[in-house]
């Protein structure tokens, strides 16, 4: 069993930058992550909101960030998933798919995962049409007629994105109006092949091999009607990855949020939480970085209690 001073179970850009602090700070750090190093902004087209890059792709900032934290010297495990976690004792013990870890602290930066909108069809058409991630599946429908359900920044980004790709972008909302950032829907509402339809909802998705069409509702009227259609984005959110730090007895709220205070702790002695995982207000990738940094920081004089935390 390895021992470790902070043991960061995440590698998003929360989990990336506790790595960098927790190093710099002189602290022994794993990071462990089920999938590659970089997390959900991975997977955003483009990024046009985070201080110092006016544009940059998610997939580039995410191989910075990670580059950047094993150039210092964090050990960082892709590919192993957590599968249980000791808490409670002044030893935490960290369990996955391949090994047990022990450590003086633990962050938990596990992020969030994409919400479905619940249509029949949704589940049945994953990965034959229904996709949650423009960048990764956009070019597998260049020329094609795609429809992307939501109405925040993530789904302005993605139409915006694949708009350039596709023959016809349809955007399905909800409601009436977008809760995106100005520039991006201005942007959006340029785009000569971007058709929006409000107050709208997908009720089903069909077809054979692949995705053919989807069922549309129309909100204000209770009206159907069906849209011939290659590929369907969902773009509605996303949900967060606490069921293990809960099962450890991590505090949540009621929408499954990890409960923290300022400092970034929790409710147990030594485990600390940043990042989308918790129930800070602000799901952006600035606010991550920061959460990080302080769990990091709060780790560090949890584990060594130089003489200002004494």
């Amino acid at each position: 069993m390895d021992n470790w001073d902070v043991i960061i179970v995440g590698a998003g850009s929360a989990g990336l930058s506790a790595a960098i602090y927790a190093v710099r700070s002189g602290l022994k750090t794993l990071v462990l992550d089920e999938k590659f190093a970089g997390g959900t902004i991975a997977d955003a087209p483009t990024i046009v909101n985070y201080p110092g890059f006016v544009s940059i792709s998610g997939g580039e900032l995410a191989q910075k960030m990670a580059d950047h934290a094993r150039a210092l010297g964090a050990n960082i495990h892709d590919i192993e998933a957590v599968t249980t976690l000791d808490l409670k004792g002044e030893t935490k013990t960290v369990t996955t798919t391949g090994a047990s870890y022990t450590a003086k602290a633990i962050i938990i930066s596990t992020g969030s995962h994409y919400k479905e909108i619940g249509a029949k069809g949704e589940k049945e058409f994953r990965g034959r049409g229904v996709s949650y991630c423009g960048v990764c599946d956009g070019p597998f429908f260049k020329g094609k007629r795609v429809v992307v359900v939501g109405g925040g920044n993530s789904a302005c980004i993605t139409t915006l994105y694949i708009s350039g790709l596709a023959s016809q972008v349809t955007v399905i909302h909800r409601r009436q109006m977008f809760r995106a950032e100005e520039s991006l829907v201005n942007d959006l509402k340029a785009k000569t092949n971007v058709n929006i339809l409000w107050n709208t909802e997908v009720q089903e998705i069909k077809g054979d091999r692949q995705v053919r069409s989807v069922t549309l509702i129309d909100n204000s009227t209770g009206q159907t009607s069906e849209l011939a259609v290659d590929a369907v984005f969902v773009q509605v959110g996303e949900a967060p990855n606490s069921q293990l730090a809960n099962a450890a007895g991590v505090e949540i709220d009621e929408h499954g949020y990890i409960k923290i205070d300022m400092h970034q702790r929790t409710n147990l002695e030594g485990v600390f939480a940043a990042g989308d995982v918790t129930n800070h207000p602000v799901k952006q990738v600035g606010t991550a970085v920061g959460q990080g940094i302080t769990a990091a920081l709060e780790a560090y004089a949890f584990i060594r209690r130089p003489y200002y935390k004494k």
